[in-house]
């Protein structure tokens, strides 16, 4: 008999704007702190990916996106401390000034070319945001 197993799962807004992407810098979180990552969050009970993906937009944002505009372009199965599913999803179209609303979580939200990230992007986000080029649409991170 094998064991079930139930993990966090999140999703992860890439933003982009032309060839930028919209990061985040952590801050007071108690993971990942001074590292810059791109809007997300976990999924609540009973909830969808992609009306996740509005509500974190929402929160982290401060921006309206309609489902019609959040496209699933990646999944990875990680574990680093504990084992997770991540989901990508692409925004390119929104309603509002993107600021930030979670000034207690977040110290920066700014655009970065797309091929010139800050050094210390969390290595897992700079790996998902290098899939899309690679054709990459799966990937497993951190199982030996």
């Amino acid at each position: 008999m094998s064991n079930r197993i139930t993990m966090p799962v999140a999703v992860h807004l890439i933003l982009t704007r032309g060839d930028e992407v919209l990061l985040l810098r952590r801050f007071q979180t108690g993971y990942e702190d001074g590292h810059y990552s791109v809007p997300a969050g976990h999924l609540d009970g009973d909830e969808e990916v992609v009306t996740a993906a509005i509500r974190e937009a929402r929160e982290e944002c401060s921006i309206v996106v309609e489902p019609a505009d959040v496209r699933v372009i990646g999944v990875m199965h990680r574990k680093s401390t504990d084992e997770r599913i991540d989901f990508f999803v692409r925004v390119a179209r929104w309603t509002g000034d993107v600021r930030n609303g979670e000034p207690h979580k977040c110290d920066e939200l700014a655009w970065y070319p797309i091929h010139r990230l800050p050094e210390n992007v969390i290595p897992y986000v700079r790996r998902a945001l290098e899939h899309p080029q690679a054709g990459i649409w799966f990937e497993s991170v951190g199982f030996t």
